[in-house]
């Protein structure tokens, strides 16, 4: 069985990707998997650390703006649709998978002028352009939120089964708590406050939490805080002394650390929505306000709906809301643990199994 993955740009889109080749492997060990992408972005360490192969194509998302740059970028972008031919002709897969990023069009596009099989995951609730324009030429649809589905009335065929993660919610015994905490260099007793912006970080929340730490605002709290690669340097250069506080580029160990966090504040991309659900833990969403269609704002009102989660929308951000809002949600026990069931009530039990039936459904 050959399979080609399109996953580009961010760990919101690559995870899934990763899950999915996981499930496949599971099946069929013998399974040859290979990604498509960028040269730049987070899949070029991602997809080998997981143990696949990557091959690279120059394609780019399209702005909606009159410049040259932008110019530049679609003619390469429409270069890369014959580097993606080459590369599917070469592997000849059984089944093309996108899970997101502008690298789905070439790749997708192209396996179903060829008559491949091709299946594309939106993770979103609320499904950009890209993917309405390809859920037109896809034979299936996998959608994370049932509002999505019925916002692509064009697709072939859609089917609700929520979003592939590698985190799940697991137990964690006193010892792994330790071992957890040693890593990150946290005491015992405050509570725990998971804090990132996505893989790329948050110039926003960054500059709160930078605030709040120097401040020693979080004297009632301690922080798990991925700053984003980029930017880690920066942000340690802007800390006058750690306090109650862990500061770390990117987490590698995501499950670790979400099923022993005491409170998620992040932003809402739908892999973050899926995973803080899995695991059934409370949260502040802070919704990326620049992102296609609003859909970070959809994404988080679908936890906020059930009780399971907070919104501060990035215009009202301030180093007093956050602060306020986590002493809020923290100092109350059971409004924790009541709003961390209500998050796990709304996650899809099985997803990767759902996913690996469509996947066999397309190869018959």
């Amino acid at each position: 069985m050959k399979v080609i993955i399109a996953a580009a740009g961010t760990g919101g889109h690559i995870n899934p990707g990763i899950a999915i080749a996981n499930e496949i492997k599971k099946h069929n060990k013998n399974a040859e998997i290979t990604f498509i992408g960028t040269p730049r972005g987070l899949e070029n360490d991602l997809v080998p650390r997981s143990g696949y192969k990557l091959k690279t194509i120059d394609a780019y998302g399209i702005k909606r703006e009159i410049s040259f740059q932008n110019f530049k970028n679609i003619c390469k972008t429409l270069k890369s649709y014959k580097t993606a031919k080459k590369i599917i002709k070469q592997i000849n897969p059984d089944v093309i998978i996108g899970t997101g990023g502008y690298i789905c069009g070439p790749v997708l596009s192209n396996g179903a002028k060829l008559k491949i099989p091709t299946l594309l995951h939106e993770s979103n609730a609320f499904p950009g352009i890209a993917v309405k324009v390809l859920s037109k030429k896809t034979d299936t649809v996998l959608v994370g939120f049932e509002d999505a589905k019925k916002r692509l009335p064009k697709a072939k065929n859609v089917v609700v089964t929520g979003t592939p993660t590698k985190v799940n919610k697991v137990h964690l015994n006193d010892k792994q708590k330790a071992d957890i905490k040693k890593q990150f260099k946290i005491e015992n007793k405050l509570p725990i406050v998971v804090i990132f912006g996505g893989s790329q970080g948050a110039e926003s929340i960054n500059r709160c939490l930078i605030e709040i730490i120097n401040k020693k605002l979080n004297e009632k709290y301690q922080i798990i805080w991925a700053v984003g690669k980029q930017k880690h340097e920066e942000v340690r250069n802007k800390i006058k002394k750690l306090y109650n506080v862990s500061i770390v580029p990117y987490i590698y160990n995501m499950e670790e650390v979400l099923n022993l966090a005491d409170l998620i504040v992040s932003r809402s991309g739908a892999m973050t929505i899926t995973e803080v659900a899995k695991c059934g833990k409370p949260a502040i969403f802070i919704p990326y306000p620049y992102a296609t269609e609003n859909h970070q704002e959809y994404n988080a009102k679908v936890l906020e709906k059930a009780g399971a989660a907070k919104i501060i929308l990035n215009k009202d951000l301030s180093t007093d809301k956050l602060n306020k809002t986590i002493i809020e949600i923290i100092k109350d026990k059971e409004k924790l643990k009541q709003m961390g069931k209500n998050a796990e009530k709304i996650s899809i039990k099985n997803v990767n199994e759902k996913i690996y039936k469509e996947i066999e459904k397309l190869l018959k």
